[in-house]
């Protein structure tokens, strides 16, 4: 915990917005996307510019820090440290003005990359700068880190896009930094307010002819874009009063980069530019081996390319392990050691061709490379996305050697790469390591990453000593060692050997001059926090052993299963960017409902709790509490951080010391309830619906309870056995899992499969196995959950074979066989054989259209308009394609899939009355407001049971089960 001890209740009791000082808060924003750990004093969300000069006033007055945070995606450090952590992200997010004749757009510092340029594509205008945290990372941070990405070599860097900065100084005062004239330069000299001050220090430490030369000598070469070493005063040379051509000057560009060491920003305007041409291929060239890369990247750089961008052979497989990046491998050719993403764009498709051939063609005239893919359209998107998700796919590393970043920022000019990584590889050949390669390869921008154990100490050593000689390697070619991340803490130590330590000292006197005090970011840029302390983990620590009843072995223990998360921030993304992760952050947009930050609280007690129990804190009842168990952060986060288990197994051991609450205990066990319930089902829908028993059962009244069904599928089935057996059977037997939510409350669907099958020619075979155990596991009573899955993986282990599968129609409880089951069951096996043959419906009928086992012919030709919700477990451990595929099969229905997220009701979770507003805020995110425009004739398919309520209490709207929808098409 931080040393110093500041009350924070008289700052609560006058901000607008609000204060947090508790362990969950302080834990969850000690780190961000580094290796560092520091934990703060606490957590501000401002609401206005009034709270930040509150904040400004309180750090002054207690002689501490505040630490700016956006996305905390930053990879040096820059969001940590033992201050107050001021996170913007969830009020300063305004778009404030757009001009779009001048072409420039005015934003608050919380406003996210991606949504700006959503915002400016009707307009044909975008914010150049692209980075791989696009969809979450924030414009204020783009600014405080100068950020380049993919673009640069095209569209420039941040800096070169900031026209004003509106500012609050260390003293409270509001100030804008923009273009001025000489005269105007003058004129803001005068007087003895702070902002006078820096205008008088930036002009008599520049004006000094010896200073300008010792700048000139000592700085990266001028023709390395990405240069971002301390404060950017080599830029301010450009100034004709302090030897350069340009008339004008703007401090904006000496605070973009300074990482919220100089001043506090609050709005923002940039300079934008016209979408690139829309005719764009994009050549994926594969190499034998890096250098070889490097080499053809000199090449390749005379080719006008919109991107080059480098992936190696390590980030390239961990792509196989990844369920939601594995899919876009398709254009990966045998096993390259590097591949790289060259970009044409032109106005038409004959001049993209054109000028790809010849860059393709030059290629081979020099021998580089050997597969050269070339790609458009959506699929140009897969193959970025894949490059995009490579900072988290390096977290899925399993144990604890991990990819560190260190020295994943050197930039040196593009003809000196080759040269530069040939010496580089030997360096790091004499430590026994092969980097990482991850490159911005056309902006002589490199992403290398040592591969180390940060909990030992004598990797603690290496990793000084190869950041040290890659820092001197860098000098040594005129490069950047901080091209777009930052210094952070991990860097600012070699600030003075970059830039020499004359111009380090001026930093000092820029810093003191902004910033007498050090209240913003102390320990960044200058008189830094040291690199090889506060870290993650205390090297050569007594590694804790955490007892669990699911098996982790998979990442060696539930600790490590945590440690995954390397604070990448994909779970904060937009929703227009796809995908279903994390429903509870997007409806409430508070760091605390991330997977992140359910992953590090978990790590955070786990490892330092002195509790014998150390699952048994408040806090992780806390920060797991709004997890809608979607499973989507098991797919969609890189590093396959599976919160869902997580929070099952905390769940688990923390009902241990605090007993299970009734009503979780009513839902958990909810076969037993329905089978006595549905004796007299008429009389018990009738009571269960009442608002008096809502009420006592802790349900929101404005629920409808799922009703149960006169007949359940097994009485069916009974009844219509010896009928079903007589139907002639043409393609095999197979074995149907009836699940307990089917049985009881929709038995129409579990009959609609039978009679479906049976139909196309099939044998269903109904026997009495146990429920799935979904409701205990998603309860967390994993004892209970245990013995559902040891029986079931029992009872099948002898029938279910490649020619007698195992189908089932509600996801979330057939896919436990493929995932739950597989660290919960003894058997591990038997579950393991018995989940290679386990299908939803939908798996099992696209299966069977494919074998030409099940034809067109046979359903009706009639036109129809679908479109498909997909259940969030089907997304994560299935697809929704086999959903396409299957409702397809009717030669005239028009079928779509919906963007459509989580639905909100996850289970019991949406029925819960004091989860019954965030259920509906999740719904009316994306799935709501496409349901009610889908129009009147389309039918909603939705697999899931809790999605057909929730869509039914949120739009009013019926919804079918794809089974259901395709049983109705048969002739």
């Amino acid at each position: 915990m931080s040393t110093k001890t500041i009350d924070l209740n008289p700052l609560a009791n006058v901000l607008s917005g609000a204060v947090f000082s508790d362990n969950l808060h302080k834990s969850i924003y000690a780190t961000d996307a580094s290796v560092y750990r520091k934990i703060p004093l606490g957590v501000a969300y401002p609401k206005n510019n009034d709270d930040i000069k509150t904040l400004i006033k309180f750090a002054n007055e207690n002689n501490i820090s505040l630490i700016p945070r956006a996305a905390g995606t930053s990879l040096a450090g820059q969001c940590v440290g033992d201050g107050l952590v001021v996170d913007i992200s969830k009020h300063f997010t305004k778009i404030i003005a757009f001009n779009e004749h001048a072409k420039t757009v005015t934003v608050q510092s919380g406003v996210i990359r991606d949504e700006l340029n959503n915002f400016l594509k009707p307009y044909g205008l975008f914010f150049g700068p692209n980075t791989s945290t696009s969809n979450r990372c924030m414009i204020g941070g783009m600014v405080g880190n100068n950020s380049s990405g993919t673009t640069s070599i095209k569209y420039g860097v941040t800096r070169d896009k900031v026209i004003e900065l509106k500012t609050i100084l260390s003293d409270g005062s509001e100030v804008t930094f923009n273009e001025l004239t000489f005269q105007q330069f003058q004129q803001k000299q005068l007087g003895n307010s702070l902002e006078n001050n820096i205008y008088k220090t930036i002009f008599n430490e520049l004006s000094n002819k010896e200073t300008q030369q010792e700048i000139i000598n000592q700085f990266p070469k001028k023709n390395i874009h990405r240069r971002n070493n301390g404060y950017p005063i080599d830029e301010l040379l450009n100034y004709e009063e302090f030897g350069g051509e340009n008339k004008t000057i703007n401090l904006a560009t000496l605070l973009t980069g300074s990482e919220g060491t100089l001043a506090f920003t609050t709005e923002i305007t940039l300079k934008l530019d016209p979408l690139p041409p829309s005719k764009n291929i994009m050549i994926a060239a594969h190499f034998s081996s890096i250098q070889e890369s490097m080499e053809a990247v000199v090449i390749a750089m005379k080719h006008n390319l919109f991107t080059c961008e480098l992936m190696d052979k390590t980030i390239l497989d961990c792509t196989k392990n990844n369920r939601e990046q594995l899919k876009n491998r398709f254009f990966v050719e045998g096993d390259p050691k590097a591949i790289l993403m060259l970009e044409i764009c032109t106005n038409s498709e004959e001049e993209s061709n054109k000028k790809a051939d010849e860059l393709i063609n030059d290629l081979k005239a020099k021998n580089l490379g050997y597969a050269f893919p070339k790609l458009v359209n959506n699929d140009i998107d897969k193959a970025v996305n894949l490059r995009k998700a490579g900072l988290g796919l390096l977290g899925n590393m399993v144990g604890d050697n991990k990819t560190v970043a260190c020295i994943e920022d050197t930039a040196v000019e593009v003809k000196d790469l080759p040269n530069y990584i040939s010496e580089f590889t030997e360096m790091m050949k004499t430590f026994g390591q092969e980097a990482v390669y991850y490159a911005h390869a056309g902006a002589g921008e490199l992403h290398l990453r040592p591969i180390l154990n940060l909990k030992k100490k004598e990797d603690v050593v290496l990793f000084r000593e190869i950041t040290s000689k890659t820092a001197h390697l860098v000098k040594k070619y005129g490069g950047s060692f901080s091209g777009e991340h930052g210094d952070g803490i991990v860097r600012a130590e070699f600030i003075p050997q970059m830039i020499g330590e004359k111009n380090y000292e001026l930093l000092k006197r820029i810093k003191h001059t902004f910033d007498p005090h050090n209240i913003f970011n102390k320990g960044k840029i200058v008189d830094p926090f040291p690199m090889d302390e506060s870290l993650r983990y205390q090297a050569d620590r007594k590694e804790p052993i955490i007892e669990t009843i699911q098996d982790f072995s998979d990442s060696l223990g539930i600790l490590r299963a945590t440690e995954k998360c390397n604070g990448s921030g994909d779970c904060r993304k937009l929703p227009e960017a796809g995908g279903t992760m994390c429903p509870s952050y997007r409806a409430t947009k508070n760091e605390k409902d991330t997977t992140r930050a359910r992953a590090n609280a978990l790590r955070e007690f786990l490892t330092n709790s002195e509790k014998q129990n150390k699952f048994n804190h408040k806090e992780l009842y806390d920060v797991f509490d709004l997890c809608l168990s979607c499973k989507a952060c098991a797919s969609e986060c890189p590093s396959n951080v599976d919160v869902a288990a997580l929070k099952a197994e905390f769940l688990h051991q923390y009902y241990k010391e605090n007993g299970v609450p009734f009503r979780t205990q009513l839902f958990a066990d909810n076969v037993k309830w329905n089978k006595l319930g549905s004796l007299t089902p008429t009389f018990t829908n009738l009571v269960l619906n009442t608002k008096l028993t809502k009420k006592i059962m802790g349900i929101a009244t404005q629920r409808s309870i799922p009703k149960l069904t006169k007949t359940t599928v097994y009485s069916w089935y009974k009844r219509n056995k010896k009928r079903l057996l007589s139907q002639p059977v043409k393609f095999g037997e197979i074995f149907l899992f009836v699940d307990e939510f089917t049985n009881y409350y929709d038995a129409n669907i579990g009959i609609d499969t039978i009679e479906l099958l049976t139909e196309l020619g099939y044998k269903v075979t109904i026997t009495k196995h146990e429920e799935s155990g979904r409701s205990f596991i998603s309860k967390g009573i994993l004892d209970k959950a245990k013995e559902k899955a040891d029986f079931n993986v029992d009872f099948f282990k002898a029938k279910i074979t490649n020619s007698k599968p195992l189908v089932g129609i509600e996801p979330s409880a057939i896919l436990s066989f493929r995932d739950e089951y597989l660290r919960l069951a003894d058997d591990k096996n038997a579950a393991k054989e018995i989940s290679k043959n386990t299908f939803t419906i939908e798996e099992f009928i696209k299966r069977e259209f494919e074998k030409n086992n099940i034809s067109s012919e046979s359903f009706t030709a009639k036109t129809a308009t679908l479109k498909i919700h997909g259940h969030c477990q089907q997304k994560s451990l299935s697809s929704t394609e086999p959903t396409f595929k299957m409702l397809s099969i009717p030669k005239n229905y028009s079928v779509t899939i919906l963007n459509s997220g989580c639905c909100g009701m996850a289970g019991s979770f949406g029925y819960e009355k004091e989860h019954y507003q965030i259920s509906m805020q999740v719904g009316e995110d994306t799935l709501f407001p496409k349901i009610r425009n889908a129009g009147k004739e389309t039918i909603i398919a939705a697999s899931g049971t809790s999605c057909r309520h929730q869509i039914k209490d949120g739009t009013s709207i019926n919804s079918k089960h794809p089974v259901t929808i395709l049983k109705e098409a048969l002739l």
